[in-house]
């Protein structure tokens, strides 16, 4: 009874403080013979603008978090997709592992001084710091874990709005890790089975939410509203009920299905809910045969890029596939990229 009145509680709550948050939505799904593909859709209130970066190994890179940031030298390539060109907020790389930022209004980072003793690596850098560094989730669960480092936030440049996100990552393997910050202090979920995860509340009371919606039948009847909790709901469900295959062109088919059942019609608006979030893009990571698939809601059009025609050596180049003024490209896009210049990504206030 009090496990009950405790999911019920959190329903509750969450309906109060969901107007606050920016909706994304994030499902891994393992089908047949090693076939796994992990997708997200990136929901904002405003326009925020994305690009493809193909970036090859042997990248120096530094934590951004002033004179104590840590710095590393990219192991292994990767394609990812930037916001507003600050930051790396979706990709893959050429070992499938996966990762993918998203809001989470509750993280609370630790007290972080530019100066201080504690090393630092900008929040912005986050996701880039573990596809470079990792080939898998247990290398980044493991590395993670003894925090040597701590992630540090600022404001979205230009903006009021102080970064809050949680972290994603799976494998080629179908391991999955999410990463938040609460309290100050990094909390680690490491299980195969955390194939889902949205947005607030923290992901420990995701679960308590979705063990009440497992005693209903989703044949009967599935939440549907735009809030993270009914995405999470109808997610794991979803990516548990699309047949389990190996082929590949039906199992992207079902994914696809699934990520777009979780979306947010772009122009949907509330009086009630004034922070409502369309859907602006989606991702879907093809982990078994390393292909990187993008949908700009506002393009006809899904493109994507074959891993196995980039050079990801240290003598390949950085590229970038511009898309922030929705240019409308079709199917394989490799050709499309042109050499660049990396992206700054964004440091502390």
């Amino acid at each position: 009874m009090k496990s009950r009145n405790r999911i019920w509680a959190l329903l509750l709550a969450f309906c109060f403080i969901s107007e606050t948050v920016i909706p994304c939505t994030r499902v891994v799904y393992e089908g047949l013979n090693g076939t796994v593909i992990t997708a997200r859709s990136m929901d904002w209130k405003g326009e925020i603008p994305a690009n493809l970066w193909i970036f090859p190994r042997g990248i120096e890179r530094s934590g951004e978090a002033g004179t104590n940031s840590i710095k590393w030298k990219s192991k292994y390539g990767s394609v990812i997709t930037s916001s507003w060109d600050i930051a790396s907020s979706d990709g893959m790389n050429e070992k499938g592992l996966v990762g993918n930022l998203l809001w989470l209004v509750e993280s609370q980072y630790p007290k972080f001084e530019k100066n201080g003793k504690i090393k630092g690596l900008a929040v912005s850098l986050w996701l880039q710091y573990v596809l470079d560094n990792f080939s898998t989730v247990s290398e980044a669960v493991n590395a993670l874990a003894k925090n040597e480092f701590v992630i540090a936030s600022s404001h979205i440049p230009g903006t009021d709005i102080f970064a809050t996100v949680h972290l994603s990552i799976s494998d080629s393997s179908g391991d999955n890790a999410i990463f938040e910050y609460i309290n100050g202090k990094l909390v680690i979920h490491h299980d195969r089975k955390y194939v889902t995860m949205t947005n607030s509340p923290i992901f420990d009371e995701q679960l308590a939410i979705n063990t009440y919606w497992k005693s209903i039948p989703g044949t009967i009847m599935l939440p549907g509203t735009n809030r993270a909790a009914d995405r999470f709901v109808r997610a794991s469900y979803y990516i548990d009920a699309i047949p389990k295959t190996d082929d590949t062109r039906r199992a992207l088919a079902s994914v696809f299905g699934v990520i777009r059942n979780c979306s947010v019609p772009l122009g949907i608006a509330s009086e009630t809910e004034p922070n409502i979030s369309s859907t602006r893009w989606r991702t879907v990571a093809d982990q078994k045969n390393l292909v990187y698939y993008f949908d700009n809601v506002l393009n006809p059009n899904v493109i994507w890029v074959e891993f196995s025609k980039i050079d990801f050596s240290e003598k390949g180049k950085i590229k970038k596939l511009t898309l922030a003024n929705n240019e409308n490209y079709s199917g394989e896009s490799l050709l499309n990229f042109k050499e660049s210049k990396p992206f700054q990504f964004a440091g502390l206030d």
